[in-house]
Parts: C-alpha cells; structure tokens; sequence
C-alpha cells in the first residue's frame, strides 16, 4: 500500500513514518520545511498548488492528515495562519480526496469537546451541541463537519480520530506546546512555570498514539470516529510533580493557580470503541513517559 502522511516532520508524523514503515507500507510524507528523504515532499497544504502537484505525480491509497497548527494560544496569536493551515488546507485535502478517491484518517482533537461535563465519548457531538473554547477547537470541529459532509455528498471514505494530550520524545519546546513539554523543558533549564490546579487531563504518549494510528488501515471502517488517550485520569499537578520528583526538585519556581481562562477544565475519555475497533490498548504511564520524554530532552538540548 502507498501512504501519504501530511505534517510527517511533526512530534506525531515523524514517529508515525517509522512506525508504519516498519509495517513495510510504502511511506510518502510532507510539511513545510525543507527535508532530506527520497519520499520526502515539501508542501504547504494551504495551497491547493502544492497539492495538486504531489496527488498528480503519485496514486496514494490512503493519506494521514496531520499537517496543522497546534494549541489554543497558538492559535489566538496565529489565527491567520491557524484558519489557512487547518480549515483551508483540510478542504485542499478533502478536494484531492473527492479527486483521487484515496481513503483518509483525519486527526482531530480533544478540544472539540469544549467543556463537556460527562464522559467523553464519540457520539457526544452527535447528541449535544458543544461550545468550542477556542479557535484551534473551532477549526478540528469545522474540518471534522467538512469531512462529513464530503462522505454524505461525494461518498468519500474517512476515519476521525480525536486525540488526547499527547506528549513525548520528539516534542520541540515552544511556549504553545503541551503541558508536560512545557513543565519539563522549564523544570530542566530552572525556568518559573504556572501549574493550574482544576484542570484534569488523560494524557497518552506518542508510541501508543502512533501504534493505535497504525492500525486503523487494517480495521478501516469509513465513517468511524475514535478516541485516542489514556486510562489514567490526572489533574495538570500530578505532571509537574512527576517531573520534579524525577529531577530531585522542590517546586519553587511553580506558581499555583486555581483555572486557566478559555480552556478545557476536565477530558474524561471514554476508549473502548478504539480498543474494540483498532486494537488499542494504551500501555506507557505518566510515570513512565515523563522520564523517557526528560531523557530525550536532556539529549536534545546538551543538558548534562
């Protein structure tokens, strides 16, 4: 099978390109950055150019879309650019897409739950009408409705994955990335940092995210909407605990605050259509992950 991955030199896409050519699928992947592999393509997904020129050259049977612009404050700082990456550049691929005829598994977000009090599970959206928090939420929830109404117009084939706070090794510190990039890049370069106490997270980390991706080509069911985070659920202190108990720090530098505005307060998951449908079954802990995601970033940033 020829496999088109979108935002492969991300935290995500870069592990996903590995994981599925170990599978032996013939892997193509492209971002914006100049890179050097033979199955490599530079391309901006906002521009329907750029594209077209890469699904003019290959026949892809199925395309990973990943390729967007991350984070909530990110994408109140970079709206412009947050609006052309993710809604613009999703209808570019769902143009190709109703093209080409290629199947799709889309990544969307935990966000687009807003701040649903229950159990997150997939057929909330469906049942309840959700307030989006931010402008990132918007956009993974107006792609998602882009996705649907492609499949009920043009019978296109997709699968939606929702994903939870992922972390891990690969993960580039910016002061929009996630909160355990954020604690412990910071906790590492003794750099103050806000933990807020009322807000509760399932975390899940790389590996099992891009093993539970890998496996949706095989057990592809178009339509579908999955899940994709952890059994633990952990309020945003248990990380930064974590990390400080693993560095032998005090929590000097940490500022305490009850809520951050404009952000999901509590994502409790629900999984179990991910583990019936796509054999998911999530196995790196919190306490496991955040060490193995400080050892990459000591390696990463010549820290001693």
């Amino acid at each position: 099978m020829k496999i088109l991955i979108t935002g492969g030199l991300g935290t995500i896409g870069s592990v996903l390109v590995n994981e599925l050519r170990k599978k032996k699928y013939e892997v193509f992947f492209c971002d914006l950055s100049h890179f050097h592999d033979s199955q490599y393509i530079r391309c901006d997904i906002s521009s329907i150019w750029q594209l077209q020129r890469i699904f003019n050259e290959h026949k892809f049977d199925y395309v990973y879309h990943l390729a967007a612009e991350f984070g909530r404050w990110n994408g109140e700082d970079y709206y412009d650019t947050l609006w052309r990456s993710n809604a613009i550049g999703t209808k570019n691929l769902i143009r190709m897409q109703e093209k080409y005829r290629f199947r799709m598994i889309f990544t969307s977000s935990s966000e687009v739950y807003g701040d649903y009090e229950g159990i997150m599970k997939e057929d909330v959206m469906d049942k309840v009408e959700i307030k989006q928090l931010n402008d990132y939420a918007m956009t993974k929830w107006i792609n998602e409705m882009q996705i649907l109404n492609s499949a009920a117009s043009s019978q296109t084939e997709t699968v939606r994955v929702r994903l939870f706070n992922t972390y891990g090794p690969g993960e580039k510190y910016s002061s929009y990335r996630s909160v355990i990039c954020l604690f412990a890049y910071r906790a590492l370069h003794n750099i103050p940092y806000t933990v807020y106490l009322n807000h509760h997270r399932s975390s899940i980390f790389i590996t099992d995210v891009t093993i539970a991706l890998s496996n949706i080509i095989e057990k592809f069911k178009p339509g579908e909407v999955y899940n994709i985070g952890s059994n633990e659920y952990h309020d945003i202190k248990t990380c930064s605990d974590i990390i400080l108990d693993y560095l032998k720090k005090n929590d000097s530098l940490v500022t305490y605050k009850d809520f951050e505005k404009f952000t999901t307060k509590d994502k409790k998951i629900a999984i179990d259509k991910a583990i019936r449908d796509i054999d998911y079954h999530p196995k790196v802990t919190l306490k496991e992950g955040i060490p193995l995601t400080i050892e990459w970033m000591k390696k990463e940033y010549n820290i001693g």
